[in-house]
């Protein structure tokens, strides 16, 4: 005869030992990785870490009076923000003050000398065709090093290289030899400037100049004199000096820019006019060349800047070095010059002396595109934690009353339940807790007093879920059936009630963390957060562990203090129990023909 099969019902045991064991893994992994990466406490934010923090002043560009208005201010906010924070959790603030100011304060744990270079990189771009290039030190008479000086004989002979070859008879390049050899390069350089590719400024001086006579010298042009005698007395290694060269300089205009080469040595460029800027960059990305194995940042163009881009190295493949070079140009430094040797139009790279972060904040700054104004840091302040720490303190305070109150709840009300919705809510703890910590350092999410908020919130979320269970499993004990299949047969309801309430939680934080800014989308993170590790620990932890308890004598014989006493319940008899008995005859004579 054949054996019936079972179906798996409502009421059909499950097998919790699994669920219980997948969740332990987990809890167990991720434990784990805070020993393996070495945190062990969740990053905090600025009101409870204290950090930095940096105002910033826009300044008028010559040429713009009206550039700073609200707009401009609004889109450079925007593009701070959204360098610095990354993924938008990472708790950095950026306001604007004022008219013209703006604040950004960076919590304590970030890489502060990172994220200041973040803020204060305006990233404006530009593709400038290379005229001439020279060691970085200053040349000329007023830059005669003295005897004792050899570095600075060192950088004059690094900078003479091409006169040395001409005064081999002597063994010297002295300083005024140079001083004539980079005026005859700066010359040579505008008058090469007519070619394609230069600028107009320069186009039209040179028309404007007449051609030297033999009396005449190659600096009679005053525009060409002022820009050899900035090129020669440039010293590239002094900040200041590389600040200030360019002041002023529009896109048009032939400048003189300072770089390094590939050996981390200072160089100083004359530049072109500007065809190509970093509006014309659709995308920028880090990412290791394959041949040299060294960091590099590509960029694909947009379609208009493909076209200027192809323009423009039409022109330089067919020029001699350095002038088939073009020199990529980042807030007046120059950050790499590669040489052309055919048309380029969809994309190009950026290499140089890049480390892994610096390739990548600079794909950073070029993705998220230019400031439309120009910024000036104009005070760095710490910021202490102290207010935030009491804060803090108190709000642990309302927390540990609040948890309190809902564990003398369920003690009171739910008796013996109340030890599965406490082993819960530790598990929910230890989730929570591991979670935020690897999170800081993933992507940068930190901390801060909402958030606190959030994580306090999601208490009462969870231990409704929990009473959600426990109610529907005492319905199923008043309808008279015993505790182990009230469990199986409530489960179902319940979970859907769960999961429409959890759902709608989420939907909540979701929305608020879209529509708003700061410090409320660390509430709104943390708050989406918990109520997905809500929906687990219900179907991976509660459910499971109420289903061995349920097999239990204690919790399946209704004990009075299990919480599903049937008759503290005002249950009805069994329904398995119920059975139609025949009645016996009433007892009465006896009829002679029966016997």
């Amino acid at each position: 005869m054949a054996t019936p099969t079972k179906s798996r019902g409502a009421g059909s045991p499950s097998k919790p030992g699994r669920a219980l064991s997948l969740i332990v893994i987990i809890m167990v992994a991720l434990v784990g990785g805070m020993f393996l990466s070495g945190t062990f406490t969740p990053r905090l934010g600025i009101d409870l870490a204290g950090g930095t923090s940096i105002t910033l002043e826009a300044k008028n560009e010559p040429g713009q009076p009206n550039a700073i208005n609200k707009t401009n201010m609004d889109t450079a906010a925007d593009i701070i923000n959204r360098r610095v924070n990354g993924m938008g959790v990472s708790e950095a603030e950026v306001q604007t003050q004022g008219a013209n100011n703006i604040i950004v304060n960076i919590p304590r744990g970030t890489n502060q000398k990172q994220a200041r270079e973040q803020v204060g990189t305006t990233a404006q771009l530009y593709f400038r065709p290379v005229l001439t290039v020279a060691a970085g030190a200053p040349t000329g008479d007023s830059a005669t090093p003295s005897p004792s000086a050899s570095s600075g004989d060192k950088a004059t002979d690094k900078a003479t290289d091409n006169d040395k070859a001409t005064d081999k008879a002597t063994g010297t390049a002295t300083p005024s030899a140079t001083a004539t050899s980079q005026g005859r390069a700066v010359t040579d350089a505008l008058k090469a400037d007519e070619t394609p590719g230069a600028s107009s400024s320069a186009k039209a001086d040179d028309k404007a100049s007449p051609t030297p006579s033999s009396s005449a010298t190659p600096s009679a042009d005053p525009a060409t004199a002022a820009l050899q005698k900035k090129f020669t007395e440039l010293d590239c290694t002094d900040k200041a000096a590389r600040t200030k060269v360019n002041e002023g300089a529009k896109p048009g205009d032939t400048i003189v820019a300072c770089g390094k080469d590939s050996q981390g040595q200072w160089e100083k460029y004359i530049l072109g006019a500007s065809e190509v800027n970093g509006k014309d960059v659709k995308k920028a990305q880090a990412v290791i060349n394959q041949q040299s194995g060294a960091w590099v940042v590509n960029m694909d163009f947009t379609g208009g800047g493909s076209k200027k881009f192809a323009k423009t190295t039409g022109k330089l493949k067919d020029q001699q070095s350095p002038m088939n070079q073009f020199a990529i140009v980042l807030d007046g430094d120059v950050v790499s010059a590669p040489s052309v040797s055919s048309t380029l139009s969809a994309n190009a790279e950026i290499s140089g002396s890049f480390t892994q972060d610096s390739a990548q904040d600079l794909a950073n700054v070029l993705s998220y595109g230019a400031l439309p104004l120009t910024f000036h840091e104009q005070s760095v302040t710490t910021v202490t934690a102290a207010l935030g720490g009491e804060q803090l303190h108190a709000g642990l305070i309302a927390g540990a009353i609040g948890l309190a109150l809902v564990v003398i709840y369920l003690i009171v009300y739910y008796r013996g339940l109340s030890v599965i919705a406490l082993a819960s809510l530790v598990a929910s703890g230890i989730l929570t807790y591991t979670l935020m910590t690897l999170l800081g350092p993933a992507i940068g999410f930190a901390l801060n007093l909402p958030a606190v908020c959030g994580a306090i919130v999601a208490i009462g979320i969870t231990a409704d879920s929990f009473i959600v269970f426990f109610e529907r499993i005492r319905d199923e004990v008043r309808e008279g059936r015993s505790v182990r299949p009230a469990v199986e047969r409530a489960w179902p309801r319940a979970r859907r009630t769960i999961l429409v309430s959890d759902f709608v939680s989420f939907l909540a934080a979701a929305v608020l963390y879209i529509v708003t800014v700061g410090k409320v989308q660390g509430f709104a993170f943390t708050l989406g957060l918990t109520t997905l590790l809500d929906v687990v620990v219900v179907f991976l932890f509660t459910k499971p562990l109420m289903t061995l308890l349920a097999r239990k004598k204690f919790f399946s014989s209704g004990h009075k203090w299990s919480g599903l006493d049937p008759k503290r319940l005002g249950a009805q008899p069994p329904l398995r129990r119920r059975s139609t008995r025949r009645t016996a005859p009433a007892a009465g004579p006896v009829d002679p023909k029966e016997a």
